[in-house]
């Protein structure tokens, strides 16, 4: 299974499986932006050797100071960590809820992470014929249950992911609102935000400064392409951070993630060109897949979720064995709760690499047709 440790992008399980060279993969299975990182990331790579030497600042007050400033909130409303992952166990491990309610499909370590702090899991079902969008009427029915089951506020943990993993959907601000009036605690992954254009319409980082029962996450690997360099960052209540950073291991942020994480902010010509490169390419993406016949669910975010006509023959873990067998990685979206086998995800990439994508799939596609066509004619 290529997603054998639950991610994409896993480029040398990639090559164990399929006997292609790393390098030689068109990765559409991890959601990073294709332009790679900005050019002050390698300068600093290079000066970073004269500093290696150094213990990184313990409370990573440079880059907290200049994400303050970014979103125009206090520094002690700004935690930083060792990539999203880091701050979802840190969330769930603080505020230990007897209920974890998800909105599924979304990203499987929003669960994981709720069980191992002994936590139960409820779920809201995203359906696709409502684009995988959160209705707040069922959000309604969820908070009448967990109170019939004599849940009270604040025992409960709502996380959603906005835009959601993998579907790309927006959450309703107005969802959380309505749950922060009832008394009930949310968080929201943000990791994916900076690839919407109205971002601010949408996001809610800096009303959770202000709100001791909302924390707000994101991570800076996607949008700036440093996976390699773990890096995110949450924003809260100073109480709500101070309680989270007890919690956390010293040393969490090395000092190149800090210095890389302070040098990208200022990448403004950076975010212009992935943003207009984004607006004109996943729509462009988008139609052509749906002229293949596939059911297309295009998002807010830089991936795009689809769905496999029955009759096709195909299904998900097929297609991606299919096309890793000729050099092209897409995400088998069944493994995410809540899909079933005919989901696959891929990520927004440059046109070259998508034009052979789309020759790739038409091309079996093509091939499937025939042999059911044979088999009917047999």
């Amino acid at each position: 299974m290529l997603e054998r440790f639950g991610h994409g992008g896993d480029l040398l399980t990639a090559q164990e499986l399929f006997g292609i060279e790393a390098g030689r993969f068109a990765d559409f299975s991890a959601n990073m932006n294709p332009f790679g990182p900005p050019a002050c990331v390698a300068q600093l790579l290079v000066s970073y050797a004269g500093t290696i030497g150094r213990y990184p600042d313990p409370a990573v007050r440079g880059l907290r100071r200049s994400l303050a400033l970014h979103h125009e909130v206090d520094e002690s409303c700004i935690l930083i960590g060792n990539g999203a992952a880091e701050l979802i166990d840190l969330t769930l491990r603080a505020l230990k809820p007897a209920v974890t309610v998800l909105a599924v499909p979304c990203f499987a370590e929003y669960g994981d992470a709720a069980r191992k702090c002994g936590s139960k899991v409820r779920t809201i079902s995203l359906l696709p014929e409502e684009r995988f969008h959160l209705p707040l009427e069922r959000v309604t029915e969820m908070l009448g249950s967990l109170r019939n089951e004599g849940l009270v506020e604040g025992e409960a943990l709502w996380f959603f992911g906005s835009p959601g993993n993998p579907t790309g959907a927006l959450i309703d601000p107005d969802a959380v609102r309505l749950l922060l009036k009832e008394g009930e605690r949310v968080a929201v992954d943000e990791a994916f935000m900076d690839f919407v254009p109205e971002a601010g319409k949408f996001s809610l980082l800096t009303e959770a400064a202000n709100h001791e029962r909302l924390y707000v996450l994101r991570s800076m690997t996607k949008f700036y392409a440093i996976p390699g360099i773990r890096l995110g960052y949450m924003c809260a209540s100073p109480g709500s951070i101070a309680a989270l950073k007890e919690l956390q291991v010293p040393w969490s942020v090395n000092s190149l993630a800090q210095q890389i994480g302070e040098a990208v902010l200022d990448e403004g010509e950076y975010r212009g060109k992935t943003l207009s490169w984004l607006a004109e390419e996943r729509p462009w993406l988008a139609r052509q897949l749906s002229s293949l016949g596939l059911a297309v669910f295009e998002g807010a975010a830089n991936y795009i979720l689809f769905s496999i006509p029955e009759e096709s023959g195909w299904t998900s873990q097929s297609l991606q064995r299919s096309l890793g067998q000729r050099g092209i990685l897409i995400r088998d979206a069944s493994l995410f709760d809540g899909l079933d086998g005919t989901f696959c995800r891929i990520a927004v990439r440059f046109r070259e690499e998508h034009l052979r994508l789309l020759h790739e799939l038409q091309a079996l596609f093509s091939d499937k047709g025939k042999e059911a066509s044979g088999r009917r004619e047999s």
